[in-house]
């Protein structure tokens, strides 16, 4: 059984930085996707990042780009979310995802999530 448990998140002011982690386990992942995602009050769960578990290139939305940056550590089995130049827009419960297989953009094609981790940017 896949497990995503991601941690890291926090209240941080605008133009701060914060850095989420998510350890995976359950499984092999060298063949997946792993993603970053998230929500805010009241909108549709929107893709951040995303980066293969083999290596390789790496995607962002354009709303995070430049200012995020995923990785990840094979040794430790964790994906890592760096963000820094946080903006009260980026407020929103985060959530690391996995799929079997190249990135999507949409979450409907992630079967494995965690249980997410709020970060709040005061103004």
């Amino acid at each position: 059984q896949v497990q995503l448990v991601e941690s890291g998140g926090g209240l941080v002011q605008a133009g701060g930085s914060l850095r989420l982690s998510c350890a995976a386990s359950g499984r092999s992942f060298g063949s997946s996707t792993m993603a970053w995602f998230r929500q805010a009050p009241g909108k549709e769960r929107e893709f951040a990042a995303a980066i293969p578990w083999s290596g390789g290139s790496t995607a962002y939305a354009d709303s995070v780009k430049g200012r995020f940056t995923i990785s990840r550590d094979n040794t430790k089995n964790t994906v890592y979310l760096q963000m820094n130049s946080l903006k009260p827009e980026d407020t929103a419960v985060y959530y690391c995802a996995a799929r079997v297989g190249s990135r999507y953009f949409s979450a409907s094609q992630y079967p494995y999530w965690g249980q997410g981790t709020q970060v709040t940017v005061s103004s």
